[in-house]
């Protein structure tokens, strides 16, 4: 049976959380923070995802966190369909933006490279090939939006946009609050917003399915749960792990 790619594990994961951003509220993550999420295609266990803040590091004279976001395929599931991806972000720790995104691919027979340079003054994303794409001022990356929407006050019945970059193309984003639930998970219990994300151009999620994501009401407002309906069955992901600095009592790695 040849397998249509969702896509991959990883953006399903990633790419329904994104809002738009507001730093008012201060930044609720630090060096160190580290999630961890068990990833399920239906009833199989398909892999791990995680989500970190890794460091600071300076770029072009900007002082960044720097965000990595990797999956990986585990038995029976990588039988059948490899996954190994690494995508990293480099976020401007003043006004947090992206200005580096790098993606490495790895699923199944699929593989794909790619570096993308945000420069926020003149507002374009440079490939490496040359070409120069205009871009919203204080445009995000699919992975920097992540971290970014966790600086919202978000407010149950209304909805919040971004301005997201992507394979060479802008992606405005609408996503909905659609109520506060209480959901328990590996990692523990823990009140949420739910929320779904709307594409409003072609996409992952487009026409193709609904998903939902939680993510704690109270900071670090962090994902816990995230389930998606694509058209070849669907993705789900639960937080088993977190590693939030000055937390006391983090449980081993789990197998």
């Amino acid at each position: 049976m040849r397998m249509t790619r969702p896509r991959t594990l990883l953006a399903a994961i990633v790419l329904g959380i994104l809002v738009q951003p507001s730093v008012g509220g201060g930044v609720p993550f630090e060096v160190g923070e580290k999630l961890t999420f068990a990833v399920k295609f239906g009833f199989i266990k398909a892999g791990i995802a995680t989500m970190e803040v890794r460091d600071v590091v300076d770029f072009n004279g900007r002082r960044c966190y720097r965000l990595i976001s990797e999956a990986r395929s585990t038995m029976p599931f990588s039988l059948f369909f490899e996954v190994r991806d690494h995508v990293e972000s480099l976020m401007d720790s003043a006004y947090l933006y992206s200005v580096r995104y790098e993606k490495r691919l790895k699923e199944g027979s699929y593989q794909k490279n790619e570096v993308v340079l945000f420069d926020q003054d003149r507002h374009v994303a440079l490939y490496p090939d040359g070409v120069e794409i205009p871009t919203p001022d204080g445009v995000q990356d699919v992975l920097s939006s992540l971290y970014y929407v966790r600086t919202l006050n978000l407010r149950v019945g209304e909805s919040v946009f971004i301005k997201n970059h992507a394979d060479r193309k802008n992606y405005p984003l609408e996503v909905k609050v659609l109520r506060v639930e209480t959901v328990e998970v590996p990692a523990g219990r823990f009140e949420c917003f739910v929320v779904e994300p709307i594409l409003k151009a072609s996409g992952i999620f487009q026409h193709k399915g609904r998903l939902t994501v939680w993510l704690t009401k109270n900071p670090p407002h962090f994902p816990v749960m995230m389930k998606s309906k694509i058209v070849i069955g669907s993705i789900s992901a639960v937080l088993i792990k977190k590693v939030v600095p000055g937390e006391k009592g983090e449980e081993d790695e789990p197998r």
